[in-house]
């Protein structure tokens, strides 16, 4: 579980956070605050993993409050201004959400945290949206994706869900333990069991390997 906090001085701002935030399990809301000094009490009490940190702010801006930190845990700052982009990845947030932004925008934002979480294996894992809900689906659970037209199948060990994504944003989000090796499929380098000619063993499914993808899929499993 992500316990994470909101910045903002804006209450409208504050209630779509809070919406997102309620519509994802694996985040618990600690505190929703209208500006960085009343966050500030919360930090000193109790851990926080994530901040949702809105940059212009009366009194203290999210960027300076957030620099003042001596133990910073992981940002995504929110905000109304383009400009502050730069700034904001210069301190390694690990997004920037332009408002207004969408849930699936901010869906793609809490994929990139990683965390060490006792309640999931290894600490990895990825929101995918299917039959209109949000799965949590641990890292090591996944074997391969597969793009149908529009969508992408995701193989799981235990079952099959249809995610409305592209290959290339979930090229995005996986960590290196995941291999793009064909236009059409993403797979898990932990479930392969041997590489045949072009072909890939996973379980009882082989999967092609593209002709443009074989020389870096070769140099990575060589590795």
């Amino acid at each position: 579980m992500i316990k994470c906090l909101i910045i903002d001085d804006e209450p409208l701002a504050r209630e779509v956070l809070e919406s997102y935030v309620a519509d994802l399990p694996s985040l618990q809301l600690v505190c929703s605050c209208s500006d960085a000094l009343e966050a500030l009490e919360w930090i000193n009490k109790k851990p926080i993993d994530l901040l949702f940190l809105d940059i212009n702010m009366p009194k203290l801006s999210g960027i300076n409050f957030f620099k003042s930190l001596s133990k910073k845990p992981k940002v995504i700052f929110t905000t109304a201004y383009a400009d502050h982009a730069v700034e904001g990845f210069e301190l390694e947030a690990v997004d920037y959400l332009l408002k207004p932004f969408s849930f699936e925008r901010f869906v793609k934002a809490v994929n990139k945290v990683q965390l060490e979480s006792p309640d999931t294996p290894h600490g990895e894992f990825i929101m995918l949206k299917a039959d209109k809900k949000m799965h949590k689906v641990s890292h090591d659970q996944i074997q391969y994706f597969e793009s149908i037209g529009d969508y992408v199948k995701a193989h799981l060990i235990d079952k099959t869900l249809i995610i409305s994504e592209t290959l290339r944003k979930l090229e995005d989000l996986l960590p290196a333990s995941f291999l793009r090796v064909h236009k059409s499929f993403i797979i898990s380098i932990d479930r392969l069991e041997y590489v045949e000619g072009n072909q890939i063993k996973l379980g009882e499914t082989k999967i092609p390997i593209g002709q443009s993808y074989r020389d870096q899929v070769n140099k990575i499993l060589r590795k």
